[in-house]
């Protein structure tokens, strides 16, 4: 008579550690599935806070040329030993400060 029951209880437990891996399986992928689109809701929140976003103003093109021409000018008299290394960085510091 044991010899019958052994088997049953066997394939009861068998049988209840697949239905529980199973359920612990379903219940991951149902996980992952809500950390995905709670991920996918927060890109899209952020990509609408972005396009609401207006771009910082842009430098004035003439103020920046002139300063890349003065810079320039700088640069050459460097280069010809008219400015030294110190007369030179304290007129690029007196430059980019305005």
């Amino acid at each position: 008579m044991f010899r019958r029951r052994r088997p049953l209880l066997r394939a009861a437990v068998v049988g209840g550690g697949a239905y529980m891996a199973g359920k612990h399986v379903a219940r991951s992928q149902q996980e992952q599935a809500q950390m995905e689109g709670d991920q996918d809701q927060r890109i899209s929140d952020l990509e609408q806070q972005q396009s609401y976003q207006q771009p910082p103003p842009a430098a004035a093109p003439s103020q920046s040329s002139a300063m890349l021409d003065q810079l320039n000018q700088l640069a050459a008299l460097h280069q010809q030993g008219v400015l030294t290394d110190e007369e030179f960085a304290a007129a690029k510091a007196k430059l980019f400060a305005t």
